[in-house]
């Protein structure tokens, strides 16, 4: 019990723990839609989606979210007041571009898409927020789930998310979310679900 406790509290991430974030998202997302859409090729995904955390992680969330992890699993939040720097820069896109190979065109209108229903409203934005398997049911999701929502409340601000994994929407539901917007992604991909909460307590309270 003391050993879980441990292991479930969220800690800031750093630029050393990349390796351990790398690897929990790439086992977080290997079932995702949006990720099997990107990376289709059953071979080479696991080791194309370790890039792809490792590359967004390294070159953009952590200098300029709020990234957090337990022993086995990791968040990348935005605060309002970084939601232009945490775009990612030219050398992050080619990065990415690299990665994708020939999904990069279907990467770029999906995230283009994504953004044309992002709230203008100022909001936290969980850009990223997955557990591995191995540990489902232990709350290290839902520990870094609070956390983040915790720092949203605090400055009476709601949060958004987009989620294309259909049986998350409860989960997220239960913290208080709600679909605020259904974005089908261009190419034939997935549907993106964008989800919205407001704050405990609204701003001054």
């Amino acid at each position: 019990m003391t050993r879980m406790s441990i292991t479930n509290t969220p800690e800031t991430a750093t630029i050393e723990d990349a390796p351990l974030v790398s690897r929990i998202l790439t086992r977080a997302f290997d079932d995702d839609p949006m990720m099997r859409w990107f990376f289709p090729d059953d071979a080479s995904r696991e080791e194309s989606l370790g890039r792809y955390f490792t590359t967004l992680f390294t070159r953009q969330y952590v200098h300029h979210g709020v990234c957090e992890r337990t022993a086995s699993a990791a968040s990348f939040w935005v605060a309002p007041e970084a939601g232009a720097k945490a775009v990612p820069d030219a050398g992050t896109i080619e990065e990415l571009r690299a990665i994708l190979g020939d999904r990069a065109g279907l990467f770029g209108e999906a995230v283009g898409a994504a953004a044309a229903h992002t709230p203008q409203e100022p909001h936290w934005y969980l850009a990223l927020i997955g557990a591995d398997p191995a540990a489902q049911g232990q709350g290290h999701g839902a520990a870094l789930l609070r956390s983040g929502l915790a720092k949203a409340d605090a400055t009476g601000l709601p949060a958004y998310l987009e989620s294309s994994k259909p049986s998350n929407l409860p989960l997220y539901e239960h913290f208080g979310f709600r679909v605020r917007a259904e974005v089908p992604l261009p190419g034939g991909g997935p549907v993106l679900w964008g989800m919205w909460r407001e704050p405990l307590r609204p701003a001054g309270a």
